[in-house]
């Protein structure tokens, strides 16, 4: 006997369980009225267990808000809390979590501030910010001590933001009755330890982050719980100025130094070349074959400052004739105008970080990724935003531009991570790096950063489409595919609603097809006698390599991203988007070896 009482079983139908997803109108293919899958089944562990503190992770999109405010339902009708406490990384959440909260019948006030003591009897919970908790602390844990208190920390990843914030979360809710934390995405790659995470060594030594329940991306898009993401690459040709006075050309996506990477990028995402307006052109072609099938979708352009926001609104107008909803995060009516997007049908909405989490906008079907924040945390905020699922077959496109780090996160979306403390970084490719300033750019404001401002000057750019990045696989047609041509409106052109392997088959088939016209096409002389250019062989190797790890999931149900580090351990070697002909040669025989020990 430990002196712990006996938890009570989780009734067959408890009070929880009677909750509709948030949204049932927006909730995913087959499952409402009633919860999910893994929604019930962390909740039957939840109360098999009756923890103190349970942190939850689960993908975008996945239902996080639905399943924590079925627990807080629970506990509520159970009288073993009696108030609940929200808090979430912005204002806007505050406002979502406490509709959310209505349509399920408890009332909260996104209103409350820690100075104010007091809210109305009418509530039974709040709705407060991390950076509102860091204020006062001791006003919150002055509240928290005095009822018993459920507290929800959303995306707690952010409470590891700042010193300050982590010590305030502690500190307000060390009292609390129980501790339920959600997160969507991988962990921080800095060391902060976050508040009621535990930690434990993992087989290297390393303290890891333990969750109590996780539902990744892999699960939810075989549930039809998420939409899968089909991932449009473009490359170019850049040219710039160094601050030293050296003019540089370079392709975007080739292998450079991480500062000529970021310069490239930069030069691409300026609002005066040519390559963003051809990208905004082509996602815009992309959001009308989209709408032929489901006539509300939205696309989202998310853009690393404001000045270049506003930029980019004004070429969706150009080429759409329509107005694109701005949101900058510093206005008071940003609020208001993620909401009215929410429920109108306007093609475009252009913002720098206030979508990048958390909020919901489903009819979101297109979004291009036009900022130089390329951390994992933030390209898997950023990418959340597409992911949730309303009707069966849907897909997001997302337009990103071909960087082998950001190509590397969207070919490993199925990759479960969690929080290292104090791990080692050996390799500057590694995805868990401490990039500090990337990091410190993604969680400060929105205002351009002078340093790298003044660091080069963009001279001009190119925009051509490079490749498709779908369910782990590459496609692609050989040679350079200019913007407007046939070829690139092979993958623009894709119907809006489609199954994953009805997607898989006809982005094969039109690869297929499309080599055999140029097979077939009669050759000029001067081509007879070209050789396959690097960029064109790499190309083709990852395209079949990414083929073989597809069909090597299919057969084994391992996941891709696994698969690829499996590889990489074996052979040697940096990530496939940045490796040579040799290495990726080497790993397709290996592969290839692997599956003809199975078959034997």
């Amino acid at each position: 006997m430990t002196g712990r009482p006996e938890p009570d079983p989780l009734p067959d139908a408890p009070l929880g369980s009677k909750l509709s997803p948030a949204w049932p109108e927006r909730a995913a293919w087959g499952t409402a009225p009633s919860l999910r899958a893994w929604q019930t089944a962390a909740m039957r562990q939840y109360f098999e267990e009756h923890p103190r503190d349970f942190l939850a992770v689960a993908t975008p999109g996945a239902g996080k808000t639905t399943f924590a405010l079925s627990v807080a339902a629970e506990l509520l009708g159970r009288r073993l809390v009696d108030r609940i406490t929200v808090v979430a990384p912005t204002e806007h959440l505050k406002l979502q979590w406490a509709e959310a909260a209505a349509r399920a019948g408890i009332p909260i006030d996104p209103t409350y501030a820690a100075g104010k003591g007091k809210t109305s009897q009418d509530f039974v919970g709040i709705a407060v910010t991390y950076a509102g908790v860091a204020v006062n602390p001791l006003a919150m844990r002055i509240r928290t001590e005095r009822f018993k208190t459920l507290v929800i920390l959303d995306e707690v990843h952010h409470a590891g933001d700042a010193l300050s914030w982590g010590e305030g979360v502690r500190e307000a809710f060390e009292p609390a009755t129980r501790r339920l934390a959600l997160t969507g995405t991988p962990f921080r790659s800095d060391i902060n330890p976050i508040p009621f995470v535990t930690y434990a060594p993992g087989g290297d030594g390393v303290p890891r982050s333990v969750a109590d329940y996780t539902y990744g991306y892999a699960h939810a898009l075989a549930d039809h719980v998420v939409r899968p993401v089909l991932f449009m690459a473009y490359s170019g040709e850049m040219a710039w100025r160094t601050r030293a006075g050296d003019e540089i050309a370079a392709r975007l996506g080739e292998p450079l130094t991480k500062d000529l990477t970021n310069q490239a990028l930069r030069t691409a995402l300026d609002p005066a070349g040519s390559w963003i307006p051809s990208v905004l052109q082509a996602a815009d072609r992309r959001l009308s074959e989209v709408r032929r099938h489901v006539p509300d979708a939205g696309g989202l352009v998310i853009a690393t400052d404001q000045d270049s926001a506003r930029s980019y609104a004004k070429t969706l107008k150009q080429i759409t004739g329509e107005s694109a909803t701005v949101v900058l995060s510093d206005e008071k009516a940003a609020s208001k105008k993620i909401t009215e997007f929410t429920d109108n049908d306007k093609r475009w909405m252009v913002a720098v970080r206030m979508v990048s989490e958390g909020v919901d906008v489903p009819r979101l079907a297109v979004g291009v990724y036009a900022t130089t924040t390329s951390t994992p945390l933030f390209f898997a905020q950023a990418v959340g935003r597409f992911v949730r699922a309303r009707t069966r077959g849907e897909t997001a496109s997302v337009f990103l531009p071909s960087v082998p780090s950001l190509l590397g996160f969207a070919s490993e979306m199925e990759v479960e991570r969690d929080h290292v403390l104090g791990r080692k970084i050996t390799d500057e490719a590694d995805i868990f790096a401490a990039e500090d300033e990337l990091m410190a750019q993604a969680n400060a404001g929105e205002g351009a950063s002078d340093e790298l401002e003044g660091s080069f000057e963009a001279l001009g750019s190119e925009a051509r489409f490079d490749r498709v990045l779908f369910d782990g696989g590459e496609f692609g047609h050989a040679g350079e595919v200019h913007v407007g041509s046939e070829e690139e409106m092979d993958f623009l052109g894709i119907p809006g609603l489609l199954e994953p392997s009805q997607m898989r088959e006809l982005l094969q088939q039109r690869q297929s097809d499309r080599a055999k016209k140029q097979k077939a096409a009669p050759k000029a002389e001067s081509d007879t006698v070209a050789e396959v250019t690097t960029h064109e062989q790499l190309a083709i190797m990852r395209r079949e390599l990414n083929g073989l790890v597809a069909a090597w999931h299919h057969r084994t149900g391992q996941a891709h991203g696994i698969t690829h580090a499996a590889l990489r351990k074996e052979c040697g070697g940096p990530a496939a988007a940045v490796a040579t002909a040799d290495q990726l040669q080497s790993r397709i025989e290996r592969i290839r070896d692997w599956a003809t020990r199975k078959s034997s």
